[in-house]
């Protein structure tokens, strides 16, 4: 094999590679001899196929395997015997009009990852914020709960529905004066403040009385599960019903026991430590952000730019749909596009350079996800879907790239868990509220 390096600017690197034809060959035909014992072919003895035979069926595929496999162990072999580590899948370009009994040759370029120093990670100081459940905190907790325990009874008061009510009704949704198909329904109910339908369609029905009929316009949102009617204006013919009135049960021992508790204090007991591990997992957020943002202060190292363009490419496309839909921060919303790339362009940047420390620290120190972890990461995340476990579960199986995006935020936590321990973390008691606000720093 004859390597020669082509190109040597920053961290790119290019190589062309020569590989004889006869080693190709002899690969070759040992397969070919290989599946020639291995063939049942009627007019021949077991295992003694002609080789002429063998390749006319398989000779063009056990080519392209020769070929490609040829290729994969040139571009690892030269790789690893100078040391040099990809920041990505290096991009390889076949000579031109390469045909069988050719010498194959083939160039490749890659990115490297960058060689750097880790900070020193016993130098880093951290303040762990902490806080405890308050009775303000507990009570909201318990009127949360109230709250979808409640029932919703008809009432004969002839007043106009509030919110908090919910008024049923029959309407007739047309676009440009024409009702379309699954827009006509009778005795909906309509929760007054609640969510689930089209914007505009609760609020405007706030205020009316049973027996009262009512025309409103609204506008069927851009990301419409029904493509014939995304961002479209509609009309619906409104007649209200019945108003039914909200019945939120009193918190006491009687309520704890029909949600299968022994008493009201022992659903208190629950209900805090349910609390407790909330704030726990907020207390952890904000110090993964604190050490990323130490980390961050401490390196600084050039990156490979397909990284970046990659990372890039897929926080502007978040961004071009955000704006599409109205929903930038207001911060970002009065600049032009070529501030609002440059800025998001140094987010991307941040991220890469963050990510290579990430894994170099994971890598250095051994740190690594077991089978048993990745289950149990699969299994949390499939518990997220209240009776389709088993098919998330599947779909994991099924799908290994969806695997790695389990891998991948797991690994940082390990990595992450064990800077803190090697970190000088302080202990701060703050209120739930405090605790609560994140910064709003883009990461």
């Amino acid at each position: 094999m004859q390597v020669t390096e082509t190109l040597s600017e920053s961290l790119k690197r290019g190589f062309k590679i020569i590989i004889e034809e006869k080693q190709l060959a002899e690969t070759r035909n040992q397969r070919l001899t290989k599946l020639g014992h291995e063939m049942n072919i009627p007019g021949f003895r077991p295992g003694k196929v002609p080789l002429t035979i063998v390749e006319q069926r398989y000779g063009e595929s056990v080519q392209n395997e020769v070929v490609n496999e040829a290729i994969s162990n040139a571009v690892r072999d030269t790789l690893s015997e100078r040391g040099l580590r990809p920041a990505r899948q290096p991009s390889v370009n076949l000579k031109e009009g390469y045909k069988k009994g050719d010498d194959l040759e083939f160039t490749f370029e890659v990115e490297l990852i960058p060689d750097f120093e880790i900070p020193d990670l016993k130098d880093i100081h951290l303040t762990r914020l902490k806080a405890k459940p308050d009775e303000k905190s507990l009570k909201s907790a318990f009127d949360t709960i109230a709250q979808r325990q409640r029932e919703f009874k008809a009432i004969d008061e002839k007043r106009p529905a509030k919110s908090g009510d919910v008024l049923s009704v029959d309407f007739v949704g047309k676009v440009e004066g024409v009702a379309f198909e699954g827009g006509t329904a009778e005795n909906v109910d309509v929760e007054i403040g609640g969510k689930g339908f089209i914007p505009g369609f609760a609020e405007q029905i706030e205020g009316m009385t049973p027996g009262e009929e009512k025309a409103i316009t609204v506008t069927f949102p851009e990301n419409y599960q029904a493509a014939n009617l995304a961002g479209k204006e509609a009309t619906f013919d409104i007649k209200a019903k019945i108003l039914k009135e909200a019945i939120v049960p009193e918190v006491n021992d009687e309520f704890a026991t029909k949600l299968g508790f022994e008493n009201l204090d022992k659903l208190k007991e629950a209900v805090e430590k349910q609390i407790v591990a909330e704030y726990d997992q907020m207390s952890r957020l904000r110090l993964k952000r604190d050490i990323l943002d130490v980390l961050a202060e401490k390196v600084n190292f050039e990156l490979p730019e397909g990284l970046v363009d990659t990372e890039f490419k897929q926080i502007w496309q978040r961004i071009e749909n955000d704006r599409k839909n109205d929903l930038l921060d207001e911060e970002d919303k009065n600049k032009d596009e070529e501030t609002l790339k440059a800025d998001y362009r140094k987010i991307a940047e941040r991220r890469v350079r963050l990510g290579l420390l990430v894994v170099e620290i994971g890598r250095v120190n051994s740190i690594t996800i077991n089978e048993d972890e990745l289950v149990q990461a699969m299994r949390a995340e499939a518990m997220r879907y209240p009776g389709q476990e088993k098919e998330v579960m599947e779909f994991f199986q099924k799908n290994p790239q969806a695997v790695e995006s389990i891998r991948g935020p797991l690994y940082e936590n390990k990595v992450l868990d064990y800077i803190t321990e090697l970190a000088t973390v302080e202990d701060k008691e703050v209120s739930p509220e405090e605790l609560s606000k994140m910064p709003t720093v883009k990461i």
